[in-house]
Order: C-alpha cells, then structure tokens, then sequence
C-alpha cells in the first residue's frame, strides 16, 4: 500500500506547476503547501489511484487518508477526501472519531475543511443524525477549523430541506464567533438552507442582525429576494 502513495506522489510531482503553485497562495490567507495543480486535474489523479485500491478494506483506505492527510500538502489532502467519501456506503458509528481527529489533526485551510466536510461528514450525518449533538460541540473548540466544520458539514442537508431546527442552533453557537472563516462558514450554511426555508432563515437574521457579524449577514442573505435583502441590511 506505500507503493500506493510513492507512486501517486510521484504522479502529483510529474503534473505539479510552478507558476500555479504561486498563484494558489492567494486564495489563502495562511500559507499552504501545494503542488500546483488544477482541482480537476487533481480528482482525476485520485480517482484513478483509487481504482488500484478498490476491494481494499475500509481501515486501509482510511489509513491511506491518514497519509496522505500528514504530507500537509492541500492536493493529497483533496484525494484524502474523495477516497474517505467513496466509501461511505460502509459509514459506521465509530468512524466518526476518525474524522474528527482528521479535522483536529490536519484541517489548516478553507478548501480541505470544506470538501471534507461537505461530503465526508455531511454524509455520515446524514446517515447518523444523532451525531449533530458532536457537531454542536465543535463550536465550541479552541480550532476555528472545527468551528468552520460544525457549518459547513450540514451544507449538502442543507441543500436538501434537512436538519433547520439544528442548522438554526449551530448559527446561534457561532453567532458571535471573531474569526472571519467561520463567519464565512455558518454565513453560507444559512445561505443554503434558506433557499429551502426562506422565512426561516430571514425571521433569524432579522431578529439577530443587531449582533451578527456583517460578513455571516452578507453571506446568510445572499440568495434571498432583494426585497428580503434590502431588509435585512437596514440599519436600525
């Protein structure tokens, strides 16, 4: 299994960029280690990987993930992510601690918190809600990425009508929350929930305007109607 991250590294390398890995820094505000590589070149790269490992066990796969999540670099951490999503029909219970530890561990950026939570955990969540109790516990951890991640991992339920009444609590968890990615972060679950619960999500943002950050507004009301919108930032 090594050969299997020797060889896909040297892949990464052979297709890395100079100029790109330049340029890739500018979406970030803390430094990333990169390759240099364009997304979808990325997920191809993967998902050819993966076709080697297919049949292998889901612990092996999860410690490939491992892996590659301890190499830093944000390419490795994007398959880390596809490779732990692709084998979510056999999600169980105690995986959970498994990507908590992930996130507490090697999340150090926007894009590997959100396409890992977006898909990884949004799944097992939506698998086995009971767990929303852990991600109201996120909230309140020290990590801003395990406070960006209580968000962003009920973004794809979102999408779908699921979990208001907790979508609501997390928001109120993090209503007053000083750091501008997880702003960001419940900003944008609101925005997602509130094209299936619009009333929902302005009466919210109507009665907390007074103190919610202005970058959680501007995003929570984005795909309101701009009525609703010219609404919600009339200043008291």
């Amino acid at each position: 299994m090594n050969k299997t991250i020797e060889n896909l590294r040297q892949t990464l390398t052979e297709n890395s960029n100079e100029q790109l890995k330049i340029s890739t820094q500018h979406f970030f505000k803390e430094g990333v280690s990169c390759y240099g590589i364009r997304s979808a070149t990325v997920g191809k790269i993967g998902k050819e990987y993966f076709k080697t490992i297919k049949g292998t066990s889901k612990a092996e796969i999860f410690d490939l993930c491992t892996e590659l999540w301890q190499s830093g670099y944000i390419e490795e951490s994007i398959i880390a992510c596809d490779w732990s999503y692709n084998v979510h029909k056999e999600f169980e219970p105690d995986d959970f601690k498994v990507f908590e530890r992930w996130i507490a561990t090697y999340v150090n950026n926007w894009a590997s918190c959100d396409t890992f939570c977006n898909h990884t955990v949004g799944k097992f969540i939506d698998m086995y809600p009971s767990y929303l109790v852990e991600l109201k516990q996120w909230t309140q951890s020290d990590n801003r990425w395990m406070r960006r991640a209580a968000a962003v991992s009920l973004i794809v339920p979102a999408r779908q009508g699921k979990f208001l009444n907790d979508i609501l609590e997390i928001a109120g968890l993090l209503l007053l929350d000083q750091d501008d990615m997880v702003q960001k972060g419940y900003g944008w679950m609101l925005k997602v929930a509130s094209q299936k619960h619009v009333e929902d999500i302005f009466e919210y943002v109507i009665a907390n305007k007074g103190t919610m950050p202005r970058t959680a507004l501007r995003y929570a009301i984005e795909k309101m109607p701009a009525e609703l919108k010219a609404m919600a930032m009339e200043k008291d």
